[in-house]
């Protein structure tokens, strides 16, 4: 690869290296091709991408932060989700694309499948003692030299501002987007009952006329609270937060 290609791909790996939860402050080093060197003990999230460019993008995280996901305290919590804003912040580097959703794969089987692709590259998280999560690329085309502007040349600043004062444990979940729903109230049908609506048909729910209205987080209960409207829109206040395990 050459010498612009190469920065390209640190680009990538620092426009991900921004968005990307850690527990650590965390740099990119020297891009190198997908080997046994760049497989850490974690979990691996991949992901095809088309548009401005065309190719797949694999992140590795370690085990820290798949341990954070899997004992949060909201409960269980989606991996390909908390990585998925990395994925595309590298991707975006090489112009407009859309990526398909990601799938969680090992570490090692994933960065095996990309090294077997032509200009296969890996660019290593560390800090200054052990590699901590690596960003690797496989496009079908790679530019032929950076980009003037754009996101390439703002990540290695993002990445600086954003990467330092990381705390561990729960804080590096802190930026994780997570869909919040809210629930009126349940009830049970049968397949016929189901296959019998019609417009205008009324379901009834197990819960009385002016009962809070439960606010569930990865379907775990986190909160109950009365609805509002708010400028045309429905909305909840908050009148209870429900302690863990109390659901």
């Amino acid at each position: 690869m050459t010498a612009p290609q190469l920065a390209l791909a640190r680009n990538a790996a620092e426009a991900a290296l921004a968005v990307l939860p850690t527990s650590r402050a965390l740099f990119a080093a020297d891009p190198l091709i997908p080997d046994e060197s760049t497989v850490i003990q974690g979990q691996a999230v991949t992901a095809r991408f088309t548009g401005a460019a065309s190719g797949e993008v694999v992140v590795v995280v370690g085990q820290d932060l798949a341990d954070a996901l899997r004992e949060s305290p909201l409960g269980e919590l989606d991996l390909t989700a908390a990585v998925r804003p990395a994925l595309e912040a590298a991707a975006r580097v090489f112009g407009p694309v859309v990526l398909d959703p990601g799938q969680l794969m090992d570490p090692e089987v994933a960065l095996s499948a990309l090294a077997a692709k032509e200009g296969a590259v890996a660019v290593p998280l560390r800090d200054e003692e052990a590699m901590h999560a690596v960003v690797a690329l496989a496009l079908s085309a790679w530019p032929g030299e950076d980009p003037a502007g754009g996101l390439a040349q703002q990540a290695p600043r993002m990445a600086a501002v954003m990467g330092g004062g990381r705390g561990g444990g729960l804080d590096m979940l802190h930026d994780v987007e997570m869909e919040v729903s809210a629930e009126l109230g349940r009830t049970r049908m049968s397949v016929r009952e189901l296959l019998s609506l019609t417009p205008g048909a009324i379901v009834e729910l197990d819960r009385a006329a002016g009962s809070p209205a439960d606010l569930l987080v990865n379907g775990r209960l986190i909160a109950r609270g009365e609805v509002v409207v708010v400028d045309e829109n429905f909305g909840i206040r908050i009148t209870e937060i429900v302690a863990p395990g109390a659901e």
